[in-house]
């Protein structure tokens, strides 16, 4: 009886002892495996900490060197954006212009301050070329019924006095009429005269505005006026010129 229960107790202390050396087993490969999976995710953590970091660094990188590289600025793009085209007008196009229609030359030279002169200078003529054209025309008709003796002819009437008729001869009003008569046909012509010469100066101011539109107007231009001494020609017998002292004006274009 007792060797059995020795070998029982043999037997079983031999099962307990593989059940432990079993679980110790499991529990180590359990570990094993733990471990290996925490050391492949901290590989892969590292892998994507160190692909951040180069893609990181190669950012920073690329904005260097395009911080340090030079800007090609296209100086005929910047010239045509910041600096417009200056306003040169055509001499023969603003003649035509001032030719076909009064000022229309000041219009297309855009000088709109000349306007009102030249339209006030055509205005001022027209008006005056009216008026002695029909202060023409009156004393022409009363010229005519003087002549004809007709004195109670309206045209006298409206001109004349009639107290002036009264006391004065009729060869003296006839000479009346007619002197005045002339004078008006003068002032008229005058007018007409004056008319085509404001006309004229219109056109000519619109040729030399544009001509000279292009003109070099430059702080190079001046004049200077200076003390010199002139020298008058050459040597007489003594050996000395004839010298004097004047005044030198110099032109710098």
């Amino acid at each position: 009886m007792r060797s059995r229960r020795v070998r029982t107790y043999r037997f079983m202390w031999m099962l307990l002892t593989l059940l432990f050396l079993v679980i110790g087993s499991t529990a180590d490969a359990q570990n094993d495996s733990r471990a290996s999976r925490r050391r492949r995710h901290l590989q892969v953590n590292d892998s994507i900490l160190a692909t951040t970091s180069d893609s990181i660094e190669a950012a920073n990188q690329l904005q260097l060197e395009q911080l340090q590289s030079p800007v090609v600025v296209d100086v005929k793009e910047t010239d045509s954006l910041q600096l417009p085209k200056k306003w040169i007008p055509n001499p023969t196009k603003a003649t035509w212009m001032a030719l076909v229609f009064p000022g229309g030359g000041q219009i297309y030279n855009k000088k709109y301050w000349k306007l009102p002169i030249f339209y006030a200078g055509f205005a001022g003529c027209a008006y005056a070329l009216t008026w002695n054209n029909r202060m023409y025309k009156d004393y022409s008709a009363a010229y005519k019924d003087a002549v004809n003796n007709n004195w109670t002819a309206k045209s006298i009437t409206e001109l004349i006095p009639s107290r002036y008729l009264a006391r004065t001869s009729t060869s003296q009003v006839t000479e009346l009429l007619k002197n005045r008569k002339d004078t008006y046909r003068r002032y008229r012509d005058i007018s007409v005269f004056a008319f085509i010469a404001v006309y004229a100066l219109s056109v000519i101011d619109a040729y030399v505005d544009a001509e000279l539109s292009n003109f070099d107007i430059s702080p190079d231009l001046s004049m200077r006026v200076e003390p010199a001494v002139l020298d008058s020609g050459p040597m007489n017998s003594k050996g000395f010129n004839n010298q004097g002292v004047g005044l030198q004006c110099s032109l710098k274009f």
